[in-house]
């Protein structure tokens, strides 16, 4: 977990622009988004540690095979244990100096929230709760919080702005996940922590999550098995590239370490493209990327499911210099090379389609 020489010695600068390397907790590390962003807080010469529990939402050595890269780095460290552990939270946070915590540890899923709201809870919650309060005691002061899209609910009104009422979530998970951004709020006002708050849209790309639509389709797919898709096809998302999302969470790593020098701050931003695509648009595109004829079976349409996501992203390209540059058909190429590199072929792809 660290020791006295990680907390008394500070990094010296080692990068060409003359940042000093910082470190960072990234807690949910070995999971889909904090693995690609472990890769590239040490690719830019930070010192990473990650915390995960491995816990058994989707198999471990997934999560094992995500991290595996990031392991190989000499300033990479992982701790295995529970974010809802305050005893770990407080010698971790007591040995090392760390300089921001990037918190995407979560109980995912609006399906599995619905299925088990006390667990999505306690995970999301208290979780949350328990890493507040052991930053509160220990430091650091400067906190990213992974938050979702869906905390806006069921809305029409696209794109949707940072500033509208998160009060109407239609699943635990989203409830879990306004009540997190509630939660950072309030440290950052009594006990003066400095918080950006990201609000992730759809996040896609290799390493998602097996449970997720772009994940899930490619397997059935490659199977020759039928896709469920819920309702009629025009549900829209707004599909954003985990490079992308990386991108956004270290430039906000930098926007609360340049803004909080003098006074905390706080605040919520989307990451998102602004770029809505229905659910039949999706299919057809990633049949495309895989090379694959889909086959496609209509159910009803999910409780705790929204017909629309759609990012305003003006706010994060203003305060913190967001700016994706990764389309959905690009994105699709790139994850349809990874699935295929982990996945065999149907014979009819394997000779060309």
């Amino acid at each position: 977990m660290g020791n006295d020489h990680d907390h008394a010695n500070p990094v010296t600068p080692t990068d060409g622009d003359g940042r000093r390397p910082a470190r960072i907790l990234v807690t949910g590390a070995a999971g889909f988004i904090g693995s690609h962003l472990c890769d590239h807080l040490l690719s830019r010469g930070d010192r990473v540690w990650g915390l995960d529990s491995f816990d058994s939402f989707y198999p471990p050595e997934i999560k094992r095979q995500n991290i595996a890269p990031a392991l190989r780095h000499p300033s990479m460290r992982l701790v295995e244990g529970d974010l809802r552990d305050g005893v770990l939270l407080d010698g971790l946070l007591s040995d090392i100096a760390f300089d921001a915590v990037v918190h995407l540890a979560a109980r995912p899923g609006v399906r599995p929230s619905i299925d088990d709201p006390n667990l999505c809870f306690d995970v999301n919650v208290t979780g949350t709760l328990s890493l507040l309060e052991a930053m509160r005691r220990r430091g650091p002061r400067r906190l990213l919080f992974g938050s979702s899209s869906s905390v806006y609910g069921e809305r029409k009104d696209a794109p949707f702005v940072e500033d509208t009422a998160g009060d109407r979530p239609i699943s635990p998970y989203a409830a879990s996940k306004r009540t997190g951004e509630m939660l950072c709020y309030t440290f950052h006002h009594l006990y003066d922590l400095s918080v950006l708050s990201l609000r992730f849209f759809t996040v896609f790309g290799p390493r998602q999550r097996p449970d997720l639509a772009i994940h899930k389709f490619a397997r059935l797919m490659a199977n020759g098995e039928p896709l469920p898709l819920y309702g009629d096809g025009s549900s829209a998302r707004d599909y954003t590239y985990v490079d992308d999302i990386v991108n956004g969470i270290t430039r906000g790593l930098e926007w609360v370490e340049r803004e909080s020098r003098d006074a905390p701050v706080y605040d919520v931003v989307n990451l998102g493209r602004s770029d809505p695509v229905t659910l039949s648009d999706l299919v057809a595109r990633l049949a495309r990327a895989l090379e694959i004829e889909p086959a496609v079976h209509h159910l009803p349409e999910q409780p705790g499911d929204v017909s629309l996501t759609c990012a305003s992203d003006a706010k994060a390209r203003d305060l913190i210099g967001y700016a994706p540059e990764v389309g959905l058909d690009e994105g699709l190429r790139r994850f349809a090379s990874w699935f295929w590199e982990r996945t065999p072929r149907p014979e009819k792809v394997a000779a060309g389609g």
